[in-house]
This record gives structure tokens, C-alpha cells and sequence, in this order.
């Protein structure tokens, strides 16, 4: 489990290499910021990796569920991609998709 200052939480990605781990702290860092600009009550935002059928580099998955908690109300998204960068944009997107509508 890796912490990003006091309300991020990065689980599973211990297994990355240093490149793709300062990408994905990035990114997370990025959209947290715009999550917590959007929402008043921002309390935290755990994103979790998981590997699936773990093969070669390349034919990897990875499932990836971001969970944002906001005024004591969980919001939830969960994407399986080859790349995981871009599974990492989709479910930050989804999330602060929901969080838009209220």
C-alpha cells in the first residue's frame, strides 16, 4: 500500500516498475486534485490495481477500482484494460463523472 499525502491510497502497485509508478502517482494526484476542487466534502480516494490473466508484459490485464469517498458516500468505478494508463484515465473519469451529476 502506498499513501499520497493524507487521503490517497494506492494498493497493489508495488509490482511496477519506478517509470510506470511515477506516472500512475501523477495521474491519481491530478484527478484527486479535481475531485476535491468539484466536492466540498472530499474525504479520500483509494485506487486499487489487480493483475489478470497475468501472462507476458504484453498481453497483460489490468483491472483497476477507484472508490472516492465524499461526504461519507462512497462513489465507485471499476475498468479491465491491457494498458494501465489507460484504465487508470477511465475509472478517475467515471468517478468524477458521478461526483458532476449532484
Amino acid at each position: 500500500m502506498i499513501e499520497l499525502g493524507g487521503n490517497i491510497t494506492l494498493v497493489g502497485f508495488k509490482d511496477l516498475d519506478h517509470a510506470e509508478l511515477i506516472v500512475v502517482k501523477k495521474m491519481v494526484g491530478s484527478y484527486a486534485r479535481k475531485m476535491s476542487d468539484l466536492s466540498e466534502d472530499f474525504e479520500g480516494l483509494t485506487v486499487t490495481m489487480k493483475e489478470v490473466h497475468k501472462t507476458a508484459k504484453n498481453n497483460q490485464q489490468y483491472e483497476i477500482h477507484g472508490k472516492l469517498m465524499q461526504g461519507g458516500k462512497p462513489y465507485t468505478s471499476e475498468v479491465t484494460d491491457r494498458n494501465i494508463f489507460v484504465a487508470m484515465d477511465k475509472v478517475l473519469k467515471k468517478i468524477i463523472a458521478e461526483i458532476s451529476k449532484k
